[in-house]
């Protein structure tokens, strides 16, 4: 499996997935358990379709992943936007996640956008990405 761990996208993306777990765990009430649930599964999709278009052969097909998982973003910004709007936590914590998402949401269009101009591999994205950072 390739080292998706290098790409600070999907280091970024994984805060953010364990913050937005953090919060939905605040959702306690019985009538918040399908906001809660759709929370979790909008966050968990962002890092998770990352990891599997790292290990993709092409950038096209890589590129495709970082689609999914930017759809996700747009996802999780309304279920916390909905979950600010109602009160049911705290507004700071959800203006501080929502600034996650979107900085997530520009480093992923920002990756597919690499990705479509120098159409490189997925493999060699993760090599320039890991000598450019050092």
């Amino acid at each position: 499996m390739s080292d998706f761990k290098k790409l600070i996208v999907w280091q970024k993306a994984h805060v953010m997935a364990l913050d937005a777990h953090k919060l939905a765990g605040k959702l306690r009430r019985a009538d918040h358990a399908a906001l809660r649930s759709q929370i979790i599964r909008a966050a968990m999709s962002v890092p998770a379709n990352i990891v599997e278009g790292s290990g993709q052969e092409t950038a096209k097909q890589f590129s495709r992943f970082l689609l999914i998982a930017l759809n996700s973003t747009t996802e999780l910004e309304y279920h916390l936007i909905i979950t600010r709007d109602l009160d049911l936590a705290n507004k700071s914590e959800c203006l501080t996640l929502l600034a996650q998402v979107i900085e997530v949401r520009k480093m992923l269009h920002g990756l597919r956008r690499r990705l479509a101009t120098r159409s490189m591999s997925a493999t060699e994205l993760r090599i320039s990405s890991h000598t450019s950072n050092t």
